[in-house]
């Protein structure tokens, strides 16, 4: 009989559990499609079972992989008896003595296996604070894993697996806590901007949140994040100081409108009381029939026009004095807008160069070498000062000499990584922090730097003057302060200045 197609063996199947009046269930679809088809139905055979203890069974010699794939081939075939020759060729096959050099090498194998294991422990130490204790199960499946991984009759197969399961569970965990961090910064950032937009007539203020939103724009680093935190700083105080200033203005305001608001109402019943003497003294007038009855009436008159005058002399030059101590408030309250723009561009930067000031720079000397120490990681200072800089100013004037230094920065900053900090020490000298750096490498990225000063030429009226420093290195000891070592690098770039210029030298 020609081959049935699947098609035909199914179609057949469903009508032989109509005519024989079978429950259709898997157990009798399953038996009368083997008896249509004309194969063996072999019950629950354990396919899975079977291909996972063939994994682990040998196959290092010829023979044994030849008996391997027989194996696999009868597992495919559901053949029990395809299985069992395969298991018991396996099993008969001879011992293969191990030589003595392979004895030596299965000693350091289990050494390494054990190291091995160590770090799995340490890798999932590490990592478990990153993802938080939210979940139950995973800290659960990590304390099992520590546990037994830390054994020392720990099984490959077993640890693989555990391992395994792990690996799964932390992929969910690091997904939300991935999703967690992306929805809290972009929040961050929506708030910062929505208060720049509330901000728009504050010029220091809304300067300053321009900055903490191009501080949270992905990707983000702990340095990022250190710079996020001082500017905040900076706002909150700058914000309660022109909080208290404005409150105090106010008050002052205040002050100044109830003194005047008194002085109108005095003003008024001076003017009330002098305006009912004058009308008493017209009817007395009216009525006087001799020069003795008018009299007294004038002296009257005279006497309150002497005093409303009095009075109004007074009232003047007191609202003299609320005008000008009023101007003197809106000049101070200009004075303090403008101390504040001042303070916001200049907290961390010199106003000239845009590099990190000493504020800036001691803050961040005080958070790389604290990371360095923690990490156990290097780092080194690099002292810069540009050759024959006073010569450029005589010759070229001071605003040349500006732009100079402005250039010099300019370049440092594509020559160097962004992890990387450079700040004006004096002058014309620069110091730039090198995090994760030893010496040798400092004094490489001094060397690129006066490489690209060479590549990008500072011009004046278009026309190119070259300009070169001289620079020390210093690698910043483990227990040495970071004003020693500026020291250090400080003396190293006199002797790059006394040996000819345009060196390098590390301290």
């Amino acid at each position: 009989m020609a081959d049935r197609s699947p098609y035909d063996i199914a179609k057949e199947t469903l009508k032989q559990l109509s005519l024989r009046k079978l429950i259709p269930s898997p157990e009798n679809y399953q038996a009368l499609f083997h008896e249509v088809a004309g194969t063996r139905h072999v019950a629950n055979f354990p396919e899975e079972a079977l291909r996972g203890i063939g994994r682990v069974l040998p196959g290092q010699t010829p023979a044994q992989q030849r008996l391997l794939t027989q194996y696999d081939t009868a597992i495919s075939q559901r053949s029990w008896v395809g299985v069992q020759a395969a298991l018991v060729g396996l099993a008969t096959q001879p011992l293969v003595a191990t030589p003595s050099h392979l004895q030596d090498k299965s000693v350091i194998s289990e050494e390494l296996m054990g190291e091995l294991r160590e770090q799995i422990a340490r890798l999932v130490e590490n990592i478990l604070p990153m993802v938080g204790a939210d979940d139950p199960r995973l800290q659960q499946q990590a304390e099992q894993l520590l546990h037994y991984a830390r054994q020392p009759a720990a099984e490959a197969a077993t640890l693989k697996l555990m391992l395994g399961n792990l690996s799964f569970r932390l992929s969910f965990a690091s997904e939300d806590q991935l999703a967690i961090k992306s929805t809290l910064l972009a929040l961050l950032h929506l708030l910062f901007t929505n208060i720049g937009e509330l901000a728009v007539d504050d010029r220091w203020l809304k300067g300053q949140i321009d900055a903490l939103v191009n501080a949270t724009t992905p990707p983000l680093t702990l340095r990022r994040l250190d710079d996020v935190q001082a500017r905040l700083k900076d706002v909150i105080f700058k914000q309660s100081e022109a909080k208290a200033r404005a409150l105090e203005a106010q008050d002052q305001m205040k002050q100044m409108l109830a003194a005047f608001i008194d002085r109108l109402s005095t003003m008024t019943e001076h003017s009330g009381s002098y305006q009912g003497t004058i009308e008493h003294c017209a009817r007395q007038l009216e009525s006087a029939e001799t020069l003795a009855d008018i009299t007294p009436v004038l002296q009257e008159a005279i006497q309150a026009t002497r005093s409303m005058s009095i009075d109004t002399l007074h009232m003047r030059d007191e609202l003299r004095e609320m005008r000008e101590r009023t101007e003197q408030a809106d000049a101070a309250l200009r004075r303090m807008q403008e101390e504040l723009d001042r303070a916001s561009s200049q907290a961390r930067h010199d106003p000239l160069t845009g590099a990190l000031n000493r504020k800036g720079l001691d803050e961040t000397l005080t958070r790389e070498i604290a990371r360095a120490r923690r990490q156990d990681t290097p780092m080194c200072v690099a002292l810069l000062d540009l050759d024959n800089f006073k010569k450029l100013n005589d010759t070229l004037g001071h605003d040349t000499g500006d732009a100079a230094l402005l250039h010099l920065v300019q370049v440092a900053r594509s020559a160097i990584r962004p992890q990387d900090s450079l700040a004006r020490y004096g002058g014309e000298e620069f110091l730039v922090v090198l995090p994760d750096t030893d010496q040798d490498k400092g004094v490489e990225v001094m060397k690129r730097l006066q490489r690209e000063l060479t590549k990008k030429y500072f011009l004046k009226d278009n026309e190119k003057v070259l300009i070169t420093f001289s620079a020390g290195v210093a690698q910043v000891g483990a227990e040495e302060d970071t004003t020693e070592a500026i020291k250090r690098a400080d003396q190293a770039m006199y002797l790059a200045k006394r040996s000819g210029k345009n060196r390098v030298v590390a301290a």
